[in-house]
């Protein structure tokens, strides 16, 4: 004697759609809530200068100072 098993296939599709349709909805707000909002920093970059054509100088002005310092020390 046989069992006769049947799916139920339309209401599984069902379920499946709207546990996937959750799923993707709480992954849509998470990754919202974990996205930062750069809209927030363009204040404080709006009053940044660029670097000058200068700073180049500072620079090898440092390294030579530590330079100093070395030989200075090392003397």
């Amino acid at each position: 004697m046989g069992i006769i098993v049947s799916k139920n296939n339309d209401e599984n599709s069902r379920l499946n759609e709207r546990i996937t349709a959750d799923l993707r909805e709480r992954a849509k707000a998470e990754a919202i809530a974990n996205d930062p909002d750069l809209v927030e920093d363009s204040d404080y970059t709006k009053d940044l200068k660029k670097t000058g054509k200068y700073t180049w100088i500072w620079a090898v002005l440092i390294i030579l100072a530590l330079i100093s310092l070395v030989v200075i020390i090392t003397i």
